[in-house]
């Protein structure tokens, strides 16, 4: 099992600065924040179980980028129907990462049912091009590299544990701020010059 933050840090470290990424309501998007702000990243406020449709349509809109979706159990079980929905697309560009800690933590750490319900083995029956697990900092890391090596969509499901992070802030920008600037980013990324 892995610390949420570190494996947050991980995936971020193989973040492009040319690539999109969505994360879920919650702690994950305030981690995601606290770590590594910046204009391609799109933090789900207050909308539990959206962050892979939204990933889905981003990475069906920019193929020439990569697409991470970084979600927690529950929400990936919120919103199941998006997983074989991203198997039917075949997004290759969509890297999809679910933290398993196996609860609610946001909302006060109850617990889900993804201790009984294997989220790999769906993933693999969605169709996804590519199903890994990650147990440790090490198989995240050989699941990240192994994605570039063969279009997607890709799946990592990574063990977790329930990792408070004593005071850390909120994403501080607004809806529309959020909104705003990542459509820049992407307008900007789209231009003949884009960086």
């Amino acid at each position: 099992m892995i610390d949420r933050y570190e494996a947050i840090e991980r995936v971020l470290g193989h973040v492009g600065e040319r690539d999109l990424l969505v994360s879920t309501t919650g702690m994950i998007s305030r981690e995601v924040f606290a770590s590594n702000d910046r204009q391609g990243n799109f933090y789900m406020i207050g909308s539990m179980g959206l962050a892979s449709s939204l990933a889905l349509g981003l990475a069906l809109l920019q193929p020439q980028r990569p697409v991470f979706v970084l979600e927690g159990d529950g929400s990936a079980m919120m919103s199941l129907g998006t997983l074989p929905l991203i198997g039917a697309e075949v997004p290759r560009n969509l890297v999809h990462v679910i933290l398993d800690n196996e609860a609610y933590e946001t909302t006060g750490s109850q617990p889900s049912i993804s201790s009984k319900v294997s989220l790999a083995s769906i993933g693999k029956a969605s169709g996804y091009s590519t199903v890994q697990q990650a147990e440790d900092g090490h198989t995240l890391n050989e699941a990240l590299l192994a994605r570039g090596r063969e279009p997607g969509p890709h799946l990592i499901v990574v063990k977790v544990g329930i990792a408070p992070v004593v005071g850390i802030s909120r994403v501080s920008h607004t809806p529309e701020e959020i909104r705003d600037r990542f459509r820049d980013r992407i307008l900007a990324l789209r231009a003949p010059d884009g960086q």
